[in-house]
Protein backbone atom coordinates (compact mmCIF):
# COMPACT_ATOMS: atom_id res chain seq x y z
CA UNK A 1 0.00 0.00 0.00
CA UNK A 2 0.95 3.48 -0.61
CA UNK A 3 3.52 5.26 1.80
CA UNK A 4 3.84 1.80 3.86
CA UNK A 5 8.01 1.71 3.57
CA UNK A 6 8.50 0.70 7.58
CA UNK A 7 11.76 2.35 7.41
CA UNK A 8 10.80 5.60 6.91
CA UNK A 9 8.07 6.80 9.16
CA UNK A 10 8.62 9.87 10.79
CA UNK A 11 11.00 10.63 7.63
CA UNK A 12 8.20 10.81 5.64
CA UNK A 13 8.26 14.63 6.72
CA UNK A 14 11.20 15.04 5.06
CA UNK A 15 9.61 14.15 1.67
CA UNK A 16 6.59 16.00 2.59
CA UNK A 17 8.95 19.01 3.34
CA UNK A 18 10.27 18.95 -0.04
CA UNK A 19 7.05 18.66 -2.08
CA UNK A 20 5.21 21.44 -0.27
CA UNK A 21 8.25 23.53 -1.08
CA UNK A 22 7.53 22.84 -4.73
CA UNK A 23 4.07 23.25 -3.57
CA UNK A 24 4.61 26.63 -3.01
CA UNK A 25 6.89 27.41 -5.96
CA UNK A 26 4.00 26.30 -8.41
CA UNK A 27 1.50 29.18 -6.35
CA UNK A 28 3.91 31.62 -6.97
CA UNK A 29 4.23 30.89 -10.76
CA UNK A 30 0.54 30.63 -10.68
CA UNK A 31 -0.02 33.67 -9.46
CA UNK A 32 2.49 35.09 -11.58
CA UNK A 33 0.80 33.70 -14.70
CA UNK A 34 -2.19 35.39 -13.68
CA UNK A 35 -4.19 32.85 -11.13
CA UNK A 36 -6.05 34.42 -8.35
CA UNK A 37 -5.61 32.75 -4.25
CA UNK A 38 -8.76 31.09 -4.92
CA UNK A 39 -8.25 29.52 -8.40
CA UNK A 40 -4.81 27.94 -7.42
CA UNK A 41 -6.76 26.56 -4.33
CA UNK A 42 -9.27 25.12 -6.77
CA UNK A 43 -7.33 23.55 -9.05
CA UNK A 44 -4.59 22.30 -6.28
CA UNK A 45 -7.93 21.24 -4.02
CA UNK A 46 -9.64 19.58 -7.65
CA UNK A 47 -6.71 17.64 -8.61
CA UNK A 48 -6.05 16.37 -5.66
CA UNK A 49 -8.88 14.89 -4.83
CA UNK A 50 -9.53 12.94 -8.47
CA UNK A 51 -5.99 12.18 -7.66
CA UNK A 52 -7.37 10.47 -3.99
CA UNK A 53 -10.68 9.16 -5.78
CA UNK A 54 -8.37 7.57 -7.93
CA UNK A 55 -6.47 5.75 -5.79
CA UNK A 56 -8.98 4.48 -3.66
CA UNK A 57 -11.05 3.13 -6.26
CA UNK A 58 -7.78 1.31 -7.77
CA UNK A 59 -7.01 0.27 -4.62
CA UNK A 60 -10.88 -0.78 -3.13
CA UNK A 61 -10.52 1.40 -0.15
CA UNK A 62 -13.48 2.90 2.01
CA UNK A 63 -14.20 6.26 2.37
CA UNK A 64 -17.00 5.53 5.10
CA UNK A 65 -16.53 7.42 8.19
CA UNK A 66 -18.22 7.31 11.78
CA UNK A 67 -15.97 10.83 12.26
CA UNK A 68 -17.74 12.92 9.72
CA UNK A 69 -17.68 16.10 12.11
CA UNK A 70 -13.80 15.48 13.08
CA UNK A 71 -13.12 15.51 9.37
CA UNK A 72 -15.68 18.81 8.91
CA UNK A 73 -12.92 20.20 11.90
CA UNK A 74 -10.01 18.98 9.96
CA UNK A 75 -11.45 20.07 6.33
CA UNK A 76 -12.03 23.67 7.17
CA UNK A 77 -9.62 24.19 9.56
CA UNK A 78 -6.91 23.25 6.38
CA UNK A 79 -9.55 25.02 4.21
CA UNK A 80 -8.57 28.38 5.73
CA UNK A 81 -4.80 27.74 6.56
CA UNK A 82 -4.40 27.27 2.62
CA UNK A 83 -6.37 30.30 1.09
CA UNK A 84 -4.66 32.22 3.72
CA UNK A 85 -0.99 30.73 2.73
CA UNK A 86 -1.27 30.92 -1.14
CA UNK A 87 -2.45 34.79 -0.63
CA UNK A 88 1.02 35.28 1.23
CA UNK A 89 2.88 33.04 -1.31
CA UNK A 90 1.30 35.67 -3.95
CA UNK A 91 2.19 38.71 -2.34
CA UNK A 92 5.45 37.82 -0.41
CA UNK A 93 9.21 35.66 -1.15
CA UNK A 94 8.42 32.28 -0.72
CA UNK A 95 10.62 32.00 2.09
CA UNK A 96 9.09 34.93 3.76
CA UNK A 97 5.50 33.07 3.34
CA UNK A 98 5.93 29.80 4.08
CA UNK A 99 8.10 30.90 7.54
CA UNK A 100 5.25 32.41 8.42
CA UNK A 101 2.96 29.17 7.96
CA UNK A 102 5.43 27.00 9.62
CA UNK A 103 5.00 29.67 12.83
CA UNK A 104 1.90 26.51 13.69
CA UNK A 105 3.79 25.17 17.09
CA UNK A 106 4.16 28.91 18.51
CA UNK A 107 0.43 28.86 18.46
CA UNK A 108 -0.55 25.59 19.50
CA UNK A 109 1.99 26.76 22.64
CA UNK A 110 -0.15 29.53 23.34
CA UNK A 111 -3.28 27.89 22.73
CA UNK A 112 -2.37 24.81 25.13
CA UNK A 113 -1.79 27.35 27.80
CA UNK A 114 -4.62 29.51 27.01
CA UNK A 115 -7.43 26.87 26.27
CA UNK A 116 -6.23 23.96 27.34
CA UNK A 117 -4.46 25.23 30.79
CA UNK A 118 -1.59 23.54 29.78
CA UNK A 119 1.33 24.47 32.96
CA UNK A 120 3.97 26.41 29.97
CA UNK A 121 7.73 25.61 30.36
CA UNK A 122 10.18 28.07 30.60
CA UNK A 123 11.46 26.63 27.36
CA UNK A 124 8.69 26.72 25.61
CA UNK A 125 7.92 30.42 26.84
CA UNK A 126 10.85 31.89 25.71
CA UNK A 127 10.51 29.82 22.07
CA UNK A 128 7.65 31.45 22.10
CA UNK A 129 8.57 35.15 23.01
CA UNK A 130 11.55 34.48 20.78
CA UNK A 131 9.59 33.09 18.03
CA UNK A 132 7.44 35.86 17.84
CA UNK A 133 10.29 37.97 17.64
CA UNK A 134 11.22 36.88 14.90
CA UNK A 135 8.31 37.01 13.76
CA UNK A 136 7.95 40.95 14.00
CA UNK A 137 11.83 40.93 12.64
CA UNK A 138 10.88 39.11 9.33
CA UNK A 139 7.22 41.31 8.81
CA UNK A 140 9.52 44.28 9.37
CA UNK A 141 9.52 45.12 5.52
CA UNK A 142 5.85 44.95 5.65
CA UNK A 143 5.46 47.39 7.27
CA UNK A 144 7.42 49.99 5.42
CA UNK A 145 5.61 48.58 2.51
CA UNK A 146 1.65 47.54 0.75
CA UNK A 147 2.81 43.93 1.81
CA UNK A 148 1.28 43.91 5.54
CA UNK A 149 -1.96 42.38 4.87
CA UNK A 150 0.28 39.55 3.19
CA UNK A 151 2.19 39.00 5.55
CA UNK A 152 -0.58 39.07 8.52
CA UNK A 153 -2.24 36.65 6.10
CA UNK A 154 0.55 33.88 6.54
CA UNK A 155 0.48 34.84 10.01
CA UNK A 156 -2.96 33.94 10.15
CA UNK A 157 -2.21 30.71 8.05
CA UNK A 158 0.00 29.25 10.72
CA UNK A 159 -2.48 30.23 13.28
CA UNK A 160 -5.09 27.41 11.36
CA UNK A 161 -2.51 25.36 10.01
CA UNK A 162 -1.83 24.34 13.94
CA UNK A 163 -5.59 23.60 14.65
CA UNK A 164 -5.25 21.58 11.40
CA UNK A 165 -2.55 19.64 12.35
CA UNK A 166 -4.23 18.80 15.87
CA UNK A 167 -6.80 17.64 13.95
CA UNK A 168 -4.66 15.18 11.93
CA UNK A 169 -3.40 13.95 14.90
CA UNK A 170 -7.47 13.76 16.66
CA UNK A 171 -8.22 11.42 13.05
CA UNK A 172 -4.80 9.22 14.06
CA UNK A 173 -6.05 8.14 17.63
CA UNK A 174 -9.15 7.81 15.99
CA UNK A 175 -7.74 5.05 13.79
CA UNK A 176 -8.82 7.29 10.33
CA UNK A 177 -5.92 5.79 7.43
CA UNK A 178 -4.65 8.73 5.44
CA UNK A 179 -6.37 8.18 2.33
CA UNK A 180 -9.42 9.11 4.56
CA UNK A 181 -8.04 12.27 6.03
CA UNK A 182 -6.55 13.51 2.84
CA UNK A 183 -10.18 13.07 0.72
CA UNK A 184 -12.53 15.28 3.24
CA UNK A 185 -9.33 17.51 3.50
CA UNK A 186 -9.62 18.04 -0.61
CA UNK A 187 -13.50 17.73 -0.98
CA UNK A 188 -14.06 20.16 1.82
CA UNK A 189 -11.01 22.55 0.29
CA UNK A 190 -12.63 21.87 -3.30
CA UNK A 191 -16.17 22.89 -2.75
CA UNK A 192 -15.16 26.17 -0.74
CA UNK A 193 -12.65 27.17 -3.52
CA UNK A 194 -15.57 26.70 -6.00
CA UNK A 195 -17.93 28.82 -3.90
CA UNK A 196 -15.43 31.50 -3.63
CA UNK A 197 -14.79 31.62 -7.15
CA UNK A 198 -17.64 32.83 -8.01
CA UNK A 199 -16.93 36.14 -6.77
CA UNK A 200 -13.52 36.66 -8.63
CA UNK A 201 -12.59 36.42 -12.18
CA UNK A 202 -11.88 33.70 -13.96
CA UNK A 203 -8.74 33.20 -15.83
CA UNK A 204 -8.40 31.10 -18.98
CA UNK A 205 -5.79 28.24 -19.00
CA UNK A 206 -3.20 27.86 -21.47
CA UNK A 207 -0.57 25.26 -21.96
CA UNK A 208 1.98 27.17 -19.23
CA UNK A 209 -1.22 27.58 -16.76
CA UNK A 210 -1.76 23.92 -16.91
CA UNK A 211 1.91 22.85 -16.53
CA UNK A 212 1.68 24.81 -13.38
CA UNK A 213 -1.78 23.83 -12.52
CA UNK A 214 -0.35 19.94 -12.62
CA UNK A 215 2.81 20.49 -10.76
CA UNK A 216 0.55 22.23 -7.91
CA UNK A 217 -1.82 19.46 -7.92
CA UNK A 218 0.43 16.53 -7.61
CA UNK A 219 3.09 17.73 -5.33
CA UNK A 220 0.21 19.18 -3.32
CA UNK A 221 -1.55 15.49 -3.07
CA UNK A 222 1.70 13.57 -2.72
CA UNK A 223 2.80 16.50 0.18
CA UNK A 224 -0.40 16.09 1.87
CA UNK A 225 -0.35 11.80 1.86
CA UNK A 226 3.21 11.76 3.09
CA UNK A 227 2.42 14.94 6.01
CA UNK A 228 0.14 12.43 7.15
CA UNK A 229 1.42 9.09 7.05
CA UNK A 230 3.80 11.04 9.12
CA UNK A 231 1.63 12.39 11.38
CA UNK A 232 -0.06 9.62 11.96
CA UNK A 233 2.87 6.69 12.44
CA UNK A 234 5.65 8.64 13.09
CA UNK A 235 7.05 10.49 16.62
CA UNK A 236 5.58 13.38 17.01
CA UNK A 237 8.70 15.56 18.10
CA UNK A 238 10.99 14.12 14.83
CA UNK A 239 7.73 14.99 12.92
CA UNK A 240 7.39 18.14 14.63
CA UNK A 241 10.75 19.06 13.83
CA UNK A 242 11.48 17.97 10.45
CA UNK A 243 8.43 19.82 9.29
CA UNK A 244 10.92 22.84 9.16
CA UNK A 245 12.71 21.08 6.38
CA UNK A 246 9.92 22.51 4.23
CA UNK A 247 11.20 26.27 4.97
CA UNK A 248 14.86 25.37 3.92
CA UNK A 249 13.88 23.74 0.74
CA UNK A 250 11.66 26.69 0.26
CA UNK A 251 14.31 29.33 0.49
CA UNK A 252 16.56 27.40 -1.56
CA UNK A 253 13.91 27.15 -4.65
CA UNK A 254 13.60 30.70 -4.15
CA UNK A 255 17.00 31.30 -5.02
CA UNK A 256 17.18 29.15 -7.54
CA UNK A 257 14.43 29.80 -9.13
CA UNK A 258 12.66 32.90 -8.25
CA UNK A 259 15.89 34.90 -7.34
CA UNK A 260 14.14 35.81 -4.54
CA UNK A 261 17.44 36.19 -1.53
CA UNK A 262 16.16 37.61 1.88
CA UNK A 263 19.15 40.13 3.28
CA UNK A 264 21.08 39.42 6.55
CA UNK A 265 17.86 40.34 8.60
CA UNK A 266 15.70 38.06 6.62
CA UNK A 267 17.98 35.28 7.24
CA UNK A 268 18.48 36.26 11.31
CA UNK A 269 14.60 35.99 11.34
CA UNK A 270 13.83 32.69 9.62
CA UNK A 271 16.86 31.29 11.63
CA UNK A 272 14.99 32.56 14.66
CA UNK A 273 11.49 31.33 14.00
CA UNK A 274 12.80 27.98 13.25
CA UNK A 275 14.97 27.43 15.88
CA UNK A 276 11.61 28.62 18.26
CA UNK A 277 9.23 26.12 16.80
CA UNK A 278 11.56 23.11 16.94
CA UNK A 279 12.22 23.65 20.67
CA UNK A 280 8.43 24.63 21.06
CA UNK A 281 7.43 21.43 19.47
CA UNK A 282 10.48 19.19 21.78
CA UNK A 283 9.71 21.16 24.81
CA UNK A 284 5.94 21.22 24.63
CA UNK A 285 4.09 19.11 27.51
CA UNK A 286 3.17 15.60 26.14
CA UNK A 287 -0.56 15.51 25.94
CA UNK A 288 -3.07 12.70 24.94
CA UNK A 289 -2.75 13.17 21.68
CA UNK A 290 1.05 13.67 21.20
Amino acid sequence: MLLRLPHLRSHWMLVAGLLFAVMGLCVKLGAQHGFSSAELVFYRSFIGLIVICAMVRQQRLSLRTQHLRSHLYRGLSGFAALMLYFYAITWLPLSTAVTLNYTSPLFLAVLAAWVLKERVSPWVLAAVVSGFAGVALLLRPAFESDQLFAGIAGLASGAFASVAYLNVKQLGHLREPEWRVVYYFTLISTVGAAAWMMVNTFHPITWEGAAIIAGLGTSATLAQLAMTRAYLEGQTLVVGSLAYSTVVFASLLGIIVGGETPGLDGWIAIAIIVASGVVATVAAPRSPLA
